[in-house]
């Protein structure tokens, strides 16, 4: 009977057990009081040394913060996180939402996107890192909320913990006696750094508690293993997998202290999982191959820097793995890699290298994941399974069997914040449509081919949306119109943004006090048009390139620019 059952229903008997949790409190205090002794967070101090915090100590610092937080009016209302990844961001995050509803925001945003999503989700109070506050503060009259509160995490966070601790110690005990409602929203994203059109994804504890017993069930967390936190905590896939994840499991987490510090700090603490992007797993790749033909005798040396360990003799083999081990931190057992595809080949090498790599597939709509590979079956060039408890399937397939992959379970959103109309449009009787196109083969395993929505995603997993950069080059009256895609050059695997342009002709005009463009002059204009918007944008969302159209867009019978068919043909 079992060999009739696809690989997705054989699995299905083989989950690792898991304890029911439907919110973080409840999480939180299990874990204090199972792991109470044990190692939480590693972190360095000002001298470089590294303390230990225990999870009696986790649990404490988020009962005093949110104590205080209580204490100045905070409860039920909107507080933001914003800054680096550290340990204060962590009980910031966890303590702002049991007490309200936290708002992550991405550290890297332009400050007027910041003031925008603040606005926007009614924020009244926001704890980060001091440059971070500093670029709101001096921007403070565009806030709505005059009155926000501003804690840095300096003196200022360690105070709200001396008075969260005084006051809990004395009696206030009101945050222990908080009821989380699993099912609201007490988590806010923001998956847009568009000012015009910022869209809110609305979670509840439940949504992504239940992802944490999905990932559980599939991937095991051991007590002794140390997540090195690469990836922004901002976001979903960090926060969920990398934070939430191991303080449920009783295990320890460790963070970078940016890209440059990852040997580093991977030497440091010798970390046992990583997080990560593709692009990070691809260096790491290129760098080993390296060594490994630098430091092997000549006669295993390869051409071109290919990969010499699957010729290597069996003795050589074991060395070469305890030296990559080595390089690693020395503890290093599993990748898990999402945000965009990965190369099946650098997967294989790694496994073939004793370092399993998990592929998954995730949206911040669904907490974010909804298959990955697992402990018990692997495939290398697909995303992998459905997690426990969510489903999967193609909406309307093609005769290939492509079509947009719909997603249902209890870790999808409950919404777009206040925004039901596009609510209405994605969720449809229960089913999330993610806009993704895929495919899934006769043993349940879902392939990613390409997306049906307009997001652009870099080969490090960063998510760009066309209309935010489009908002900013629209906004100069010296631009009509514009279409922004994203280009591959050739030989090059990465993804650029490349933006056509329908200049405003007679606004040129008026520029030029009169006189008819030339068009080199138009070329000049529209360039520092460009300047311009670049320094409004974070690095990877820079324009690259861009293309002067000399005629309108096509567009749709409501006025809307076409993303497909003449328009897409990009011509010089």
């Amino acid at each position: 009977m079992k060999n009739n059952l696809s690989i997705a229903e054989q699995i299905k008997s083989k989950y690792h057990k898991t304890e029911e949790v439907t919110n973080f409190k409840d999480m939180l205090y299990r874990s204090a009081n199972i792991y109470r002794s044990r190692t939480a967070f590693k972190i360095k101090d000002k001298d470089g040394n590294i303390k230990y915090i225990t999870y009696e100590q986790f649990k404490n610092d988020v009962v005093y913060i949110g104590t205080s937080l209580i204490k100045k009016g905070f409860l039920n209302k909107r507080i933001a996180i914003i800054g680096k990844n550290s340990y204060n961001w962590c009980v910031s995050y966890m303590a702002a939402s049991i007490v309200g509803v936290v708002v992550p925001i991405d550290k890297e945003l332009h400050t007027d996107d910041v003031i925008n999503f603040m606005n926007v989700s009614q924020t009244v109070c926001i704890l980060g890192d001091e440059k971070n506050l500093e670029d709101i503060i001096s921007n403070i009259n565009k806030l709505k909320c005059v009155d926000t509160t501003f804690i840095k995490f300096d003196e200022k966070f360690n105070n709200l913990l001396d008075y969260g601790k005084k006051e809990y110690l004395n009696g206030y005990t009101n945050f222990d006696n908080i009821k989380v409602d699993p099912d609201k929203l007490h988590i806010l994203l923001f998956t847009s750094g568009t000012t015009g059109t910022a869209k809110g994804v609305c979670l509840s504890q439940k949504n992504i508690c239940s992802n944490i017993l999905s990932i559980y069930g599939i991937v095991k967390v051991k007590r002794s293993d140390l997540f090195f936190s690469v990836l922004p905590l901002h976001h979903t896939y960090e926060c969920t997998i990398g934070f939430l994840l191991p303080i449920y499991s009783g295990a320890s987490i460790c963070h970078c202290e940016g890209l440059r510090y990852i040997a580093k700090n991977m030497q440091e603490f010798h970390p046992s999982v990583i997080l990560c992007v593709p692009l990070l797993l691809e260096n790491l790749y290129k760098n080993i191959i390296k060594n490994m033909n630098k430091s092997l005798p000549k006669k295993y040396i390869k051409d071109n820097n290919e990969n010499p360990y699957p010729s290597l003799p069996f003795f050589m083999k074991q060395i070469v793995r305890n030296k990559v081990k080595n390089t690693l931190g020395g503890r290093l057992r599993v990748f898990i890699v999402g945000a965009a595809s990965v190369n099946p080949t650098i997967i294989s090498a790694f496994r073939n290298l004793k370092l399993n790599t998990l592929q998954g597939y995730g949206l911040t709509e669904c907490s974010p994941l909804v298959a990955g590979n697992t402990d018990f079956f692997q495939k290398d060039d697909s995303v992998g399974l459905p997690i426990p408890n969510v489903e999967y399937k193609i909406d309307n397939p093609n005769s290939e069997g492509v079509g947009e992959i719909i997603v249902k379970g209890p870790n999808v959103m409950l919404g777009y914040y206040e925004d039901e109309q596009k609510t209405k449009q994605t969720i449809i009787d229960g089913w999330f449509h993610t806009g993704d196109l895929g495919k899934i083969d006769e043993n349940g395993y879902l392939y990613v081919t390409g997306r049906c929505k307009s997001v652009i995603v870099t080969k490090n997993g960063k998510n760009i949306y066309p209309e935010e950069v489009e908002y900013y080059l629209n906004d100069s009256p010296l631009i009509s119109e514009s279409l922004v895609l994203g280009i591959q050059k050739e030989n090059d695997d990465e993804t650029y943004i490349n933006a056509q342009i329908y200049p405003n002709i007679e606004a040129i005009t008026q520029y030029l006090k009169g006189s008819v463009p030339t068009k080199e002059e138009i070329w000049k204009i529209i360039s520092d048009a460009v300047s311009s918007v670049n320094k409004k944008l974070p690095n990877y969302k820079h324009i690259k390139s861009f293309i002067i159209r000399d005629k309108e867009f096509e567009k749709t019978t409501t006025k809307k620019i076409k993303r497909y068919g003449d328009n897409l043909n990009i011509k010089k």
